[in-house]
């Protein structure tokens, strides 16, 4: 007998706000249910001091199966978490977690929807608690930490049941089949139809942001009918482990087995995500991280349907704008949010070598690549400002490419350090840019490989048509999650949408405001395209969640 959901109260106020969220992704307008300011949540001391209160304690969750603990999280702020968590005996946890999968299905579409809304309301109510944790796990300076772990990290889960909803009920769960026979009786039969979940779900979570990249597929597949277990990255445990208790204590309060979402945290060196992604039990994998292993797991993971957001060459090709200081603001803004460690953010400014129009005059390539080095220097010469915009290194790799890439060419902006006063240990850097040259075969290999956070090439074309062509190889030899343009011309904008719809690549036009490219806006914006190298799925469209059950038919004469 399938739990009742609606019995709870707390449940059944969402039906509201499931009804916004399907009108939101039909429309595509600005829509989100969750407020984005922190004055909006818990006093910021008390969400503090319970983040305090996390540090140094074993995180238990009552899962089965747990055969020892594990943690070892160090802030990117220098500071060490302490945190231990269950690992997890991965032959008692997942037949666990099989086994609470069929009153779950028996649920129904909505009722698993309302659940889930209710799991992201009580994330929603701890926001600024769990701002926290994501900012001492990814290095992201609080108030990015706050919205992008947060409210934009809800929306983006919210959206993933909107979607998971709509495929599930496009069947009718039962019909009446009557076909006409002539003289002779029609033959009549009932059919039902049951939305069918593929197994587990395994949701491997990335270091630099493990809510907004993780709950996508959280939600997407717990929506769906499957047990959802999450293996976070383990430099950043924390925020899906806090995620974790909470999707567990509503799913018992709701009278479901908590045991539907579990965590699997590993120990040092022991590759959990290779064990978890050949086991028969698990039918869903998501997955945000290197190309390498995203490869390894398309390719070995066959019994999966497998969800991967890899590397990508992120590409701006800037031709002409009739707002030359606003198009050096954005681009210096894009360039340094995060220290260039999102997965959208540009890397490759193609650039005439002979220079481009502007409102301004004719600017040449080395003054165009000065003025925005400039703008960079400029919007990052304040210590305190740099700071909250630039957060920390995530890791050591990151540090180790931002200094190779000053080899790599001229360098026309020099990285420096950033000291943080409330951090000391804190790794904070200013991003690099160095000039190339589109015509040298020499240079090719540094632009055409992904080199990850604060690192931009300014590349030296010979037209806006060759700069055109090579955005058209990068795209479809080595993906992009974000492409950008600056032009006003009707001729030169036509061709890079070509491009990118023929090699399917998210576009951005002439940005000059405060919508930057590497940003996108849940219920409106496509997060990757799915059609390129970047990434096989989109965040969020049908496809991303149509896969992760099967309509099964019954029929019965009447």
């Amino acid at each position: 007998m399938a739990a009742d959901p609606t019995a709870v109260p707390s449940v059944v106020k969402h039906r509201e706000t499931l009804d916004k969220a399907l009108k939101a992704i039909r429309t595509r307008e600005y829509w989100s249910p969750y407020p984005e300011h922190p004055k909006a949540y818990a006093d910021g001391a008390t969400a503090q001091a319970a983040f305090e209160a996390l540090r140094g304690t074993r995180f238990d969750l009552d899962q089965p199966g747990t055969d020892g603990w594990t943690g070892g999280e160090v802030s990117p702020y220098g500071i060490e978490l302490g945190v231990e968590y269950p690992h997890p005996d991965v032959d008692v946890l997942l037949p666990a977690m099989r086994a609470a999968m069929p009153a779950w299905r028996e649920a129904g579409p909505e009722n698993r929807a309302l659940v889930c809304l209710e799991i992201l309301a009580r994330i929603n109510a701890r926001t600024t608690e769990l701002a926290h944790t994501v900012m001492h796990t990814s290095g992201q300076a609080f108030m990015m930490a706050f919205q992008a772990g947060g409210p934009h990290a809800q929306d983006r889960g919210l959206e993933a049941v909107a979607y998971a909803y709509v495929e599930q009920v496009r069947t009718p769960g039962t019909a009446e089949w009557v076909k006409p026979q002539g003289k002779r009786d029609p033959l009549t039969l009932r059919k039902d139809f049951t939305a069918v979940p593929r197994g587990v779900a395994l949701v491997i979570g990335c270091n630099t942001f493990p809510t907004w990249n993780g709950y996508p597929g959280l939600f997407a597949s717990l929506a769906t009918g499957n047990a959802v277990v999450v293996k976070p990255h383990p430099r950043a445990v924390l925020p899906l482990a806090l995620t974790v208790r909470i999707a567990r204590e509503v799913l018992a309060e709701t009278g479901f087995d908590p045991n539907l979402i579990c965590l699997a945290a590993e120990r040092p060196g022991e590759g959990l995500a290779k064990t978890l992604a050949l086991r028969p039990e698990v039918r869903v994998i998501d997955y945000t991280g290197s190309t390498a292993f995203g490869d390894w797991l398309e390719d070995n993971a066959r019994q999966a349907q497998v969800f991967t957001e890899k590397a990508g060459v992120n590409t701006v090709v800037v031709d002409s704008t009739d707002d030359y200081k606003g198009m050096l603001s954005n681009l210096a803004f894009s360039l340094s949010l995060y220290s260039g460690q999102m997965c959208t953010t540009p890397q490759n400014l193609l650039i005439p070598r002979d220079g481009i129009a502007t409102d301004d005059g004719h600017k040449g390539f080395d003054e165009v690549v000065g003025d925005l080095a400039a703008a960079v220097g400029g919007l990052l010469g304040d210590d305190a400002r740099a700071n909250a915009l630039l957060g920390a290194l995530v890791n050591p790799d990151v540090k180790a490419r931002l200094e190779a890439a000053a080899s790599l060419g001229e360098v026309a902006l020099a990285s420096r350090e950033v000291p943080n006063p409330d951090f000391p240990d804190a790794v904070v850097r200013t991003p690099v840019i160095v000039k190339l040259d589109g015509a040298k075969p020499d240079d090719e290999a540094a632009y055409m490989s992904e080199c990850f956070g604060p690192v931009a090439f300014a590349v030296a074309m010979d037209s806006t048509q060759d700069a055109v062509d090579l955005l058209r190889r990068t795209v479809r030899d080595k993906g992009a999650m974000t492409v950008g343009a600056y032009t006003t011309s009707r001729e030169v904008e036509r061709q890079i949408e070509d491009v990118c719809l023929e090699e399917a690549a998210q576009l951005s036009l002439n940005l000059t405001g405060g919508v930057y490219v590497n940003q996108t806006a849940a219920f409106s914006d496509f997060h990757g395209s799915g059609g390129n190298p970047a990434a096989n799925a989109a965040l969020c469209d049908g496809a991303f969640v149509a896969s992760r059950f099967r309509v099964i038919e019954v029929r019965r004469p009447v």
